[in-house]
């Protein structure tokens, strides 16, 4: 996850596994190709120092063995990335089993930006995501504050977006949670939220493209999502108002 306001946060979320599935190499290998001269050669110990991994990939699969993505770092810290994955033991939706999720950080620079939707794209199928989503730290904050913490407190998002529904109170996995900068929604997710209508859709499909599993990655705004930017807190609206089904706000 995003821990500074200088990085691209990407989160993707999918079916949990019994064992590797050949899913956690698939998504290091993945991003490596995605983001030229990027190697996830490295893991911190618990005191937080560097180790250098001269077999990365034998050690990421015996690590992954048991259904996680160990973290990996690129020993970069002019354009820092890093990776992990792990099972949730929290269902997506109303009486859904746990999950596997996977949280990856890029720079927030020109580097990071322009290969963010490739990056998104390569986790996101690597892992055969649900959905994902690719947001710059400070908006992601703010969006994250879209949904209720607890069902006792009435939820209070900011700057007059809409408020999204708990996880289990969403009727499927495919659902979406939320809107991010890029948005992957898997062939399923798609479906599941109503994307694409030609005739509702053209702006969206305009920065859309397809995957190769027959998903989208879907950008919102042309720019790195800045809620500061009335016309981007326009355009999340906008997506909001499009998509009811995201957060579980659509009628049942």
């Amino acid at each position: 996850m995003a821990s500074n306001q200088n990085e691209l946060g990407i989160i993707v979320y999918a079916p949990a596994f019994l064992r590797d599935e050949g899913r956690v190499l698939t998504i290091v290998h993945g991003m490596e190709r995605a983001l030229p001269g990027l190697y996830l050669g490295w893991t911190t110990s618990e005191k937080e120092d560097l180790i250098a991994l001269p077999h990365r990939d034998e050690w990421v699969a015996a690590n992954g063995a048991t259904g996680g993505l160990p973290f990996l770092c690129n020993n970069d810290d002019n354009q820092p990335v890093t990776v992990a994955g792990w099972e949730n033991p929290n269902g997506l939706a109303a009486g859904s089993p746990p999950h596997f999720e996977v949280h990856a950080d890029l720079p927030l620079d020109a580097t990071g930006i322009a290969a963010a939707a490739d990056v998104l794209e390569a986790v996101a199928e690597g892992a055969r995501a649900f959905w994902g989503h690719a947001t710059p730290f400070n908006a992601g904050v703010e969006i994250a504050e879209q949904t209720s913490p607890t069902l006792q407190r009435p939820p209070n998002p900011p700057r007059g977006l809409p408020a999204l529904k708990l996880p289990d109170t969403i009727r499927s996995p495919e659902i979406p949670h939320r809107l991010g900068w890029l948005n992957y929604w898997s062939a399923a997710a798609a479906r599941a939220i109503g994307f694409p209508d030609p005739a509702r859709d053209a702006d969206l499909l305009s920065r859309a493209r397809r995957t190769a599993t027959g998903g989208w990655v879907v950008q919102l705004t042309d720019a790195p999502l800045d809620l500061d930017n009335p016309a981007h807190l326009d355009a999340l609206k906008r997506a909001y108002e499009r998509f009811p089904e995201i957060g579980g706000r659509a009628a049942p």
